[in-house]
């Protein structure tokens, strides 16, 4: 089979030899060189060559054939019209771009101008990539699906995005090193850039993890001067002042974003709202290694179920939930902001009769923003126009639950989403007379428009019903007259109408009734005829059905410009009913787990009291893992950095990522898990806990701590909280040791922030006497009978020992093991001289020795006493006279001599 490329495909050297169908192909093919060409045939799009052999394996569908090229066979392979976006999707996934070839002209009129063996006109309507996604069957309608665009302009990054499907975009300018936190806030779909910015290698780990969404794009397309140009046209604006101040490298972005959109889009543009800016200083910072570690919106397994966005998430809108992600994703770090929609949280926690009735009328709306992101494509269909319908008749209900009778005492975020609602009644009206009940998912299906709307549609349509009327009168006639109970008229999309009979009476009929009957085809089983009668009939038929779609085409695209010309306000209805979700959701949330409203102001302080982690709580009262025992925590001066030992499984981490958990949720506008909490605003939050390795660059896992908490101790400043657990371990005991020891130091004397640093090294409490802002807690145990119970408390002071051998026992090491350990162990705290542990070194071989004993692993052998320690054992200190007692002395050095 003959492969496409390039260069077979110069239309002086192929197209000459080539069907005509074919040479269209190649045309097109030429013009989107890039990713896969779905080429309408009728009720397919097809693929070939090297397109059909890709699709066939990434879908798992058969590779034929069709004709031949330079004297090979074709490489051929399609998907049916009507269920084509299942495939889509799987191919999008894998990382393919598709372009959708359709037929633009009706194949009769391509005949009618062309003659019969004419090729229908068709042309790329879209490229669909995994950013520019607008079906939801290609979309998960709890997320956003981000397209981000990186510039640069003077050495300068600017990052700009946007999601299609809902017209949402922002711009923000990027500090050194924010880039790598910007996209993991974002997890976009796609990502552009300008190519050469693969050449910065302060870039490549960044790129290096986002890899997949990458399209590089010539640099051209990033002109700052192009991109103002080009945001100016899109919103009829002479000026971007009033949108924001944006800079040289934001303005490459958003330009450079909305030239992929309109070379994607065939130049149809989406509604996009004017682009919003967002400065760093307005969001808390959290870098990927943070996000992944405390799993905010999934588990370390990749799935949402048991992340915080998992437990927290009771939206019961789409939009809803999308909003929610953002603001999980972004926490605000202005007070004042904060505290708005802590307002609102507290509205609907106090309203409880409202919050319900509220999330009963939510739980029916449409997903309004991504219907009209469809409408505004020229991709929406009759049930787009149903969702903004609806869902703007379900906001004016949605004012009837919520408003007060005393305005003033709605919250400001609670009062601006109500105003943000709008009044819809002329839209609704028009949508609800225009439209049907039952409504066909696509426009060319017809029949979407309800009857009396339009008395010009109800006419043709009556004609065209009464016609098939008149179609089955008339079988019946035949059938009389032929005499053939059994004759059928049909229809095909080949032959029209067209009179059926079985072939045993084909012959008989044709010669008795030569005059009425006109031949049409003979087949196996049955013979087709037509009449001059028939024939008219179906030319009115025809013509009164091509007459009623066309009019309803044009009626639906009179409602579509209706509801694009209100585009800006149904969107910001949209908006408001996802605001009311979040806001109600989290209220529910709020009741249902006990949670309570943080205080956040602009001071250092952190002070939880009776704090719980938010997802560990949830799993235990989902099961039978009995009650979470809450902690509290004063992170202050003079102990802003807590220093915090104890044992495996007794629960440090949780304490550790249960403290950052609540800052987010309290920054995001949420009540935390807590009795009491008072947070001053952090700006920047670090996690380094848990093990990974990152072998894909080259990095082991102790490389990885070490990159992650370099990055902690450049960047950590005095608003920044910090949770560092068990740094130093992955190396040699000193030099782990050392490390951890200088990191303390480091956050205490130089980043100045508030920190927990939970560590195995008892040798770093000593720090407390030298540092003032260091105190030492630990998780507290209980010891009852040769056990150890963990009572997952924290409390000030120093752990006694780290019970790393009963977690071993729990874990199920072998007793053998067990039994060594503490042999081992004993002997380490009773002598660390270079002699005891030469003499466990000696001992190694022990296991080796045994392994070949019976029953060899019950109780390990005690040591055997030295000559030494035997001589001291008789020695009686009462019984010797002062010159006794040096004499021995000089005796037990001797013997000191012989053993080393």
């Amino acid at each position: 089979m003959v492969t496409l490329s390039p260069k077979n495909i110069e239309k002086s050297a192929i197209f000459d030899v080539v069907t005509p169908m074919m040479a269209q192909y190649l045309a097109i093919k030429l013009a989107h060189p890039e990713g896969l060409l779905f080429y309408r045939m009728g009720d397919f799009y097809e693929l070939f060559f090297d397109d059909a052999v890709q699709a066939s394996r990434a879908l798992d569908i058969v590779l034929t054939k069709r004709g031949k090229h330079l004297g090979e066979d074709i490489p051929m392979c399609g998907v049916p019209v009507h269920s084509h976006d299942a495939y889509l999707a799987r191919l999008i996934r894998k990382g393919f771009r598709v372009a959708v070839c359709e037929q633009i002209e009706d194949p009769a009129e391509a005949k009618k101008r062309r003659g019969a063996k004419s090729v229908v006109k068709r042309a790329v309507v879209r490229t669909v990539t995994a950013g520019t996604l607008t079906e939801d069957a290609l979309l998960d309608a709890r997320r956003h699906n981000y397209l981000a665009a990186c510039a640069e302009a003077r050495g300068v990054l600017g990052l700009a995005w946007l999601d299609i499907s809902t017209g949402e975009f922002w711009t923000q300018p990027l500090t050194e090193g924010g880039l790598d936190s910007a996209l993991a806030r974002l997890s976009p779909g796609e990502i552009v850039f300008p190519d050469h910015l693969l050449q910065r290698p302060e870039l490549h780990d960044t790129f290096g993890s986002w890899k997949d969404q990458l399209t590089p794009l010539p640099a051209p397309r990033f002109d700052s001067g192009n991109g103002e140009a080009r945001l100016k046209i899109l919103f009829e604006v002479a000026s971007l002042d009033a949108f924001g101040a944006f800079s040289r490298p934001e303005l490459a972005a958003a330009g450079a974003l909305i030239d992929y959109v309109s070379l994607t889009q065939e130049g149809q543009m989406p509604r996009l709202s004017p682009p919003r800016r967002l400065t760093e200083d307005t969001v808390m910072t959290i870098d990927a290694a943070t996000r992944r570690n405390l799993e905010l919106d999934q588990s370390l397994t990749g799935e949402k179920r048991n992340s915080l966005l998992g437990i927290i998430d009771c939206t019961v809108t789409g939009a809803g939930a999308r909003l929610l992600t953002a603001r999980l994703s972004a926490p605000l770090t202005n007070p004042e902001a904060i505290n708005e929609r802590l307002d609102a949280l507290q509205f609907f926690v106090e309203a409880g009769r409202s919050r319900g009735d509220l999330r009963k009328l939510l739980g029916r709306c449409p997903d309004i923003e991504r219907a009209l992101s469809r409408i505004s494509l020229g991709r929406g269909g009759p049930r787009d126009l149903a969702a903004v319908r609806d869902g703007l008749a379900l906001s004016a209900q949605v004012r009837t639950v919520v408003v007060l009778p005393t305005a003033e005492l709605l919250p400001v975020a609670i009062g601006a989403a109500m105003t943000g609602l709008g009044f819809h009644d002329e839209i609704i009206g028009r949508l609800g007379r225009a439209l049907d009940v039952d409504l066909p998912p696509t426009v060319r299906d017809g029949g979407f428009i309800a009857s009396g709307y339009a008395p010009g549609l109800d006419e043709l349509r009556g004609l065209r019903d009464e016609s098939r009327r008149h179609i089955a009168a008339l079988q019946a006639r035949y059938a009389n007259e032929i005499g053939i109970a059994s004759l059928k008229i049909r229809h095909n999309n080949v032959l029209g109408y067209f009179i059926e009979v079985q072939a045993r009476y084909g012959e008989t009929v044709r010669q008795d009734h030569e005059a009425l009957l006109i031949h049409r085809q003979t087949m196996s089983n049955a013979m087709r005829f037509t009449t001059v009668e028939l024939g008219e009939l179906e030319g009115k038929i025809s013509r009164a059905a091509e007459r009623a779609l066309a009019l309803e085409l044009q009626l639906f695209n009179d409602l579509v410009g209706e509801v694009t010309g209100r585009a800006d306000d149904i969107a910001m209805a949209a908006g408001a009913l996802a605001a009311l979700d979040v806001s109600a959701a989290l209220a529910e949330l709020a009741v249902t787990r006990r949670y309570v409203r943080p205080h956040i102001d602009d001071s250092t302080a952190f002070e939880i009291t009776g704090g719980r982690h938010p997802i560990v709580e949830a799993v235990l009262d989902s099961g039978d893992g009995g009650a979470f025992v809450a902690n509290d925590c004063h992170l202050d001066d003079p102990g802003r950095l807590w220093l915090i030992t104890g044992p495996n499984m007794a629960g440090k981490s949780t304490f550790l990522r249960q403290n950052a958990l609540i800052v987010v949720m309290a920054q995001m506008g949420s009540f935390v898990p807590a009795i009491a909490a008072k947070i001053g605003v952090v700006d920047r939050l670090f996690s380094r806990v848990g093990a990974a390795d990152d072998l894909a660059r080259g990095r082991s896992t102790f490389m990885v701590e070490m990159v992650e908490t370099a990055v902690i101790l450049n960047q950590a400043g005095p608003r920044s909280l910090v949770i560092l657990d068990e740094i130093g371990r992955g190396t040699a005991t000193f030099d782990g040791l050392s490390i951890a020891w200088a990191v303390v130091e480091h956050l205490h004397d130089a980043n100045h922030c508030r920190a927990f640093f939970a560590t195995h090294y008892h040798e770093l409490t000593a720090l407390a006497a030298c540092l003032d802002g260091l105190s030492c807690h630990t998780m507290r145990v209980k010891e009852w009978q040769g056990d150890v119970i963990f009572l997952h408390e924290v409390a000030a002071g120093v752990a006694e020992a780290s019970y790393g051998i009963h977690v071993g026992r729990l874990a199920g090491l072998p007793s053998a093991v067990i039994k060594r350990a503490e042999t081992v162990l004993r002997m380490l705290e009773a002598d660390e001289s270079s002699s005891s542990l030469t003499r466990l070194t000696d001992d190694l071989p022990l296991f080796a020795a045994m392994a070949d004993r019976p029953h060899a692993f019950t109780t390990p052998s005690p040591l055997e006493p030295s000559i030494l320690e035997t001589a001291l054992a008789d020695i009686n200190p009462d019984d010797l006279a002062p010159r006794e007692a040096l004499e021995i002395l000089y005796q037990l050095r001797g013997l000191l001599a012989e053993e080393l």
